[in-house]
């Protein structure tokens, strides 16, 4: 049995040699170039959050758009702001200052909000698609089974099952032992990087989290799956060329992003070993961070004619 002295002793240690700081590591190959990596990523920050700012007030500013399609849309894009605001900001300071520690609670309050609202993010996708499945091939029933009410339900079941989810796992990075090397492979703190870390036994967490980002993204892509392939056979017995036509178009937009986010999601998490492939991760994990949010304020207006005419009538409103 170990001694009252011995155990004193290895407390101790354990409180001397615990880091209280990180290192990001971001982008060493091309960190020389930080004045014009800054300018890049703050315009994409700032054309990110305009976009989709636009997008939530002009559905809570006209009446015509305040719909479950249109609901879900905003509180999606109220959501992508706040992901990326728990990164870009961060990474942006770096390339300013080139300070690149980050105190160990700051990381962890970063590392559960990115994950938190990235899963609230792949909850809402599959639920716009089931949405857009309802609209598009059960018409007469969208009505009935799709409301502001089923919608603001919908979006809660998202925000708990996530908030739940993510608490957990965050919570076991917190009981992990960090004694050096304090330098993380990436440009945020994320996770995986994260445990590479520890000095801990970590099996049991690498596991856990497995388990969590599998179930996040599979339920969701195997809902999206499911619901675009009757989207698509729903559209190909659509009488009118034209139709078919405009109808494909719209959904292979929807498409390359949905591909893009599920795609390198599914190679950063849902790998088996994932030690040896840190710097492949942080190159994918721009997309879900820079990329994407781009595109998707672009994507789900641009051939959108509801969302043109509010946003017309909301600037004829504010000039007078």
């Amino acid at each position: 049995m170990m001694k009252n002295g011995e155990s004193e002793v290895n407390m101790e240690v354990k409180n001397e040699t615990s880091i209280q700081e990180f290192i990001l590591e971001v982008f060493p190959a091309i960190q020389h170039l930080g004045n014009l990596l800054f300018l890049v990523h703050l315009l994409a920050y700032l054309a990110s959050i305009v976009g989709n700012m636009v997008i939530i007030i002009i559905t809570w500013a006209d009446h015509r758009l305040q719909t479950p399609m249109y609901v879900l849309l905003s509180t999606f894009s109220f959501c992508e702001c706040c992901f990326i605001t728990t990164v870009i900001p961060k990474l942006l300071s770096i390339f300013l200052s080139g300070r690149q520690t980050i105190s160990f609670s700051a990381c962890l309050t970063q590392a559960f909000f990115s994950f938190f609202l990235g899963a609230i993010i792949f909850f809402l996708m599959a639920v716009m698609s089931l949405d857009r499945y309802l609209a598009i091939c059960k018409p007469l029933h969208y009505a009935y089974i799709m409301n502001l009410k089923v919608s603001f339900l919908l979006i809660s079941l998202c925000y708990s099952l996530s908030f739940i989810l993510i608490t957990c796992l965050v919570l076991k990075v917190s009981q992990l032992l960090f004694c050096g090397p304090n330098i993380i492979s990436h440009f945020f703190c994320d996770l995986i990087a994260l445990i590479h870390l520890s000095c801990s036994d970590t099996r049991s967490f690498e596991i856990y989290l497995f388990f969590v980002t599998s179930f996040v993204i599979l339920l969701s892509l195997i809902v999206t799956i499911i619901a675009y392939s009757n989207i698509v056979v729903t559209v190909l017995r659509l009488p009118s060329a034209k139709e078919r036509q405009k109808a494909f178009s719209t959904c292979s937009s929807h498409l390359i992003v949905l591909s893009l986010m599920y795609g390198s999601c599914v190679f950063i998490y849902l790998k088996p070993k994932q030690v040896n492939r840190l710097d492949s991760n942080r190159e994918a994990a721009l997309v879900n961070t820079v990329v994407t949010p781009l595109l998707n304020p672009v994507i789900y207006t641009l051939r959108n004619k509801q969302v043109h005419q509010a946003l017309r009538d909301t600037l004829s409103r504010v000039r007078l």
